[in-house]
């Protein structure tokens, strides 16, 4: 990575809504990781009473996923930074850390990353069943559960990524809320 570049990995609801100006957008893999609802969320869409579930991205050995690296204007890094750290980093379920992701046309770049602390509180691993149970009846700050998920696996689907538990959830939320 150059000094000049700023790079941020998308894979949930910053694929859809990043909320930064960026002057370049390319589909990207990361190694180790998995995109899950394996997070409790008690601000953004859920409450502290009644928790929803967000997308994160939880280690694994041999694991990979598939989501949007964007190029930050480079005028606009600290700025950029300083909105993803208020967004991101609300509860501290999430940790930021400088990975490196491939990006479609093969070149190799380190990107700010938000992965799931496997120690915190907020994590946690469900079955899909119960997953869809959460999310089909969750409402936080920044809306409806469902609607993130939904958000997020259209936008998914328009990109070609293939990922099986969020078309699987997509439509057991879709039954649950028929």
């Amino acid at each position: 990575m150059s000094q000049q570049d700023l790079w941020v990995f998308g894979y949930g609801s910053l694929m859809w809504h990043p909320g930064f100006a960026h002057v370049e957008t390319t589909v990207a893999t990361l190694p180790g990781y998995w995109r899950s609802f394996c997070m409790r969320s008690i601000h953004h869409r859920g409450s502290v009473a009644a928790p929803g579930l967000v997308l994160a991205l939880d280690e694994h050995a041999g694991a990979q996923c598939q989501g949007l690296a964007f190029r930050v204007c480079p005028d606009s890094h600290d700025e950029t930074l300083s909105a993803l750290r208020e967004r991101e980093l609300v509860s501290s379920a999430y940790l930021e850390k400088e990975l490196e992701i491939t990006l479609a046309d093969g070149r190799y770049v380190r990107a700010v990353t938000y992965v799931i602390d496997p120690h915190h509180e907020q994590y946690c691993t469900l079955e899909l069943d119960e997953q869809a149970r959460i999310i089909s009846t969750a409402v936080g700050g920044r809306g409806p559960n469902d609607e993130y998920l939904y958000n997020t696996a259209d936008h998914l689907a328009e990109l070609g990524i293939e990922d099986g538990d969020l078309t699987w959830l997509s439509r057991e939320v879709r039954r649950l809320n028929a």
